[in-house]
């Protein structure tokens, strides 16, 4: 098992999650930020720390879309292992629905 990251942290990217990973298993895209599956050893430390709430376990249904596009995007993005600030605007994204659709271009293709 390993986490995933949601839509709610694109356009939020919230990075609390990445200052306690123990094995520094983010990667960090322009709008939001993804878990590598191979190098998530499963502590389960990130889910509460996030604030968006867009960290869960990879087990819950209906998130097989989103186990590919994190792995997709953890082979090509950067690693991120220090906190940053949010992106502009987060608060008003923060729970919005659907936000993968919200994009310009596809997560990744322009990042």
């Amino acid at each position: 098992m390993t986490y995933v990251v949601l839509d709610n942290c694109i356009s939020c990217k919230y990075t609390d999650c990445v200052e306690v990973c123990p094995v520094d298993c983010f990667y960090e895209g322009e709008n939001w930020l993804v878990i590598h599956p191979d190098e998530c050893i499963d502590c389960g430390v990130c889910e509460p720390e996030c604030p968006a709430e867009a960290i869960k376990p990879d087990t819950e249904p209906g998130l097989e879309d989103w186990i590919k596009l994190n792995t997709k995007y953890a082979e090509i993005w950067p690693n991120i292992t220090v906190k940053k600030e949010p992106m502009p605007g987060y608060q008003d994204m923060d729970g919005v629905e659907g936000k993968l659709k919200l994009l310009s271009e596809a997560p990744g293709e322009g990042d």
